[in-house]
């Protein structure tokens, strides 16, 4: 199986849908541009919906739902909001057999409609702040599209909410984004960049954007994650007013953020190698497979009974470390069943055979490095709780130590094409304008993925300019 893999050193794209392919994670959808999620892709997907859900209620947010078709006449409203994204509209303008007397937009995303209901629902600052967040498909018609990371519909979470004052919706934009930033480094192990966009890249009808931005392995950005300050554009669009303490009528301030399934795409191209994915333990489906090892009727009976208790013994029922534990006991050969869970990225895989039951021990494989040991059943819970740790801390050191590697100077133009030709990030001081960055774009196809926070740098000159800033901006070619 792994030999169906394109090296990543021959070709980075073919590599990617080699191995969505043969990790079963997806596949290509009748209407072009669409992906089936295949379940073990969609497991994976779940793994970051219940660790961002959990973040999302703990910083009072609540899920709700709204409906995907949305009146043309909303997204009119906001006039930079529909410039920004009637290029990407699918329209419907037949339901039931008949012309409908206005054209329904399915949803590209939902500040229209959901900024309809908080006019509803928001009359007094007693009602704020209001926080809600949903889980929910998008369809943006994209013309270049690969799986996962750009895909015409895709699935994700868009938290909205309102706040009384400015400040505190400020402060909400920023929580938010570092709450996407906590989740990629701590549980996806990847690493990210967190930034302003500028504003020729900021979300249309924002204020301002805030962005995650991971570095992949071919040296292209993703944007992973955005959050938005909206000010009280979407509120006066939709004359959305609530009275204050004073007894006076305001407009709400609000933010909206969200991060898709793109991010499974930013995990498959941060971790995998030349055998398929490597899966961070915090985020893996299955953190320990279990293949049982027998030559006949009666070892295997044998076998997988204790294959059973071991994964008892690992998982929760039984007051174990809580592991995510599946017992492979299909039929095929053990090595069929090597390669397969090494190519869905399965951080251990535990190998028991009849000797191994007889010894009291097993032999444990790691995915990220291939080492394998034998293992004592009695110490056998510790030591996969000590190595998931660690190939946790491990594949994220990996995915820093290349971001590093890969983040590189520029003084002027001729250096900033060198270090763009290499790939990467292109960390250049910057005073240019949104013409400046649209000519850099046409010249070059990068673009400014943010102005990150905590730079320490003092005054340069910008690149492209020549004038005096402090100002730091990452450009890179990007998805």
């Amino acid at each position: 199986m792994a030999n169906r893999i394109t090296p990543r050193s021959q070709d980075q794209n073919q590599w990617y849908l080699d191995v969505i392919r043969e990790a079963q994670l997806a596949d290509y959808g009748p209407v072009r541009g669409t992906m089936v999620i295949r379940p073990y892709g969609f497991a994976i997907w779940e793994r970051i919906k219940e660790s961002l859900d959990e973040k999302f209620k703990a910083t009072g947010h609540s899920n709700a739902y709204f409906p995907m078709l949305i009146p043309m006449s909303f997204l009119e409203k906001e006039k930079e909001h529909v410039e920004g994204f009637s290029p990407e509209l699918a329209v419907v303008t037949i339901g039931g057999g008949k012309e409908l007397e206005e054209p329904l937009v399915v949803r590209p995303t939902s500040e229209t409609i959901i900024n309809h209901m908080f006019a509803k629902w928001i009359q007094s600052y007693r009602d704020l702040p209001l926080l809600i967040n949903q889980w929910a498909n998008v369809v943006r018609w994209e013309l270049r599209t690969k799986p996962f990371l750009r895909t015409l519909e895709f699935l994700w979470q868009e938290g909205h909410t309102a706040h009384a004052t400015p400040e505190e919706a400020e402060e909400e934009t920023l929580r938010m984004l570092d709450v996407y930033a906590t989740f990629a480094h701590e549980v996806a192990a990847v690493p990210v960049v967190q930034g302003v966009k500028t504003e020729r890249e900021k979300f249309a009808g924002a204020v301002r954007s805030y962005t995650i931005e991971a570095l992949l392995a071919d040296g292209k950005a993703l944007q992973s994650g955005t959050s938005h300050n909206l000010g009280q554009n979407f509120a006066k669009a939709f004359e959305t007013q609530f009275l204050n303490e004073d007894n006076e009528l305001e407009h709400p301030w609000q933010t909206s953020w969200g991060l898709s399934t793109r991010f499974v795409g930013a995990v498959i191209m941060t971790h995998g190698d030349d055998k398929g994915l490597r899966l961070p333990p915090r985020l893996a489906p299955i953190q320990l497979v279990v293949v049982p090892i027998w030559r006949n009727d009666d070892q295997r009976d044998l076998v997988l009974t204790a294959a059973n208790e071991i994964a008892e013994e690992l998982g929760a029922a039984a007051g174990g470390p809580g592991l995510r534990v599946h017992v492979d006991d299909r039929q095929q050969r053990p090595g069929f069943k090597f390669n397969e869970w090494e190519m869905r990225g399965v951080p251990l895989r535990l190998e028991v055979g009849p000797r191994d039951v007889a010894s009291g021990s097993v032999v444990l494989a790691r995915r990220d490095t291939g080492d394998k040991a034998t293992i004592e059943r009695a110490d056998l819970a510790a030591e996969a709780s000590r190595l998931l740790e660690e190939i946790q801390e491990g594949l994220l050191a990996q995915a820093l130590a290349f971001r590093e590697a890969n983040t590189r100077p520029a003084l002027d133009r001729d250096s900033f094409q060198a270090a763009l030709d290499q790939g990467g990030f292109v960390r250049v001081h910057w005073d240019g304008s949104s013409e400046d960055e649209a000519s850099i774009q046409a010249e070059t196809g990068a673009t400014v993925r943010c102005l990150p926070f905590q730079t320490d740098e003092e005054s340069g000159v910008c690149f492209y300019t020549g004038r005096a800033t402090q100002t730091i901006a990452l450009f890179a070619k990007a998805y």
